[in-house]
């Protein structure tokens, strides 16, 4: 079987570490116990995306990490690589069918519903823009609306689609994110969901390896 290889990149600024989408794909690996490798293309602060050659931006053509690599299968896009994973293990997707389409629903939402939401409004939290002007209330209240319906869902259940699965993974990752800059203030069950998840020793390793895999470049 060949041997599968996520790509992420070298190095990072301390502010991001954690939060690099190769991370989504570290955590799934571990939590199916599928062995890996990791390998690295260069970040270079004036112009971070910008030093993929040809045959990278080939892998990756909006030159963005993490992808992965199959033998000579490439997949890109964080979630496009869980669903890919998903299919392999079902420890990241159920085997039930209702559940599993469920958890395919969730996917796309944490992508393209709260995701969707929560980037913009985190982009203004990381450069520390604080100014409130109409499109930034309008951000605001976007994120809030999304947040109040997530809320209402993990209000009732321990994960979104029974059992653990990539779904989780995603709309974990996209919660605590905004989590960092207290914006589940409001959002108790949020909260609690995002703790469950990172509480599970495959989330801390992949963590833990991420940061190390940075660090290491320092």
């Amino acid at each position: 079987m060949p041997e599968l290889t996520l790509t992420t990149l070298n190095w990072v600024p301390d502010l991001p570490r954690g939060y690099v989408r190769d991370l989504r794909v570290r955590w799934a690996l571990e939590e199916a116990g599928l062995p890996y490798r990791v390998q690295s293309v260069p970040f270079t602060p004036s112009a971070p995306f910008r030093e993929l050659d040809a045959e990278q931006i080939a892998q990756q053509p909006f030159a963005q990490v993490p992808w992965l690599s199959d033998g000579d299968q490439t997949i890109f896009e964080s979630g496009a690589i869980l669903l890919y994973l998903g299919e392999r293990s079902a420890a990241l997707l159920p085997t039930d069918p209702h559940a599993r389409q469920q958890a395919i629903n969730w996917v796309f939402a944490a992508l393209n519903s709260v995701e969707a939401a929560s980037l913009p409004w985190s982009i203004y939290q990381f450069s520390n823009d604080t100014e409130q002007t109409p499109g930034r209330k309008h951000l605001d209240a976007f994120l809030q609306a999304r947040l109040q319906y997530t809320e209402q869902v993990l209000a009732g259940r321990e994960w979104l689609a029974g059992e653990f699965s990539i779904a989780d993974i995603l709309m974990a990752d996209v919660l605590r994110l905004v989590h960092r800059f207290d914006g589940l203030a409001d959002a108790p069950a949020c909260r609690a969901y995002v703790a469950r998840a990172t509480a599970r020793p495959t989330f801390e390793k992949a963590y833990a390896d991420q940061m190390a895999h940075f660090a290491a470049a320092d």
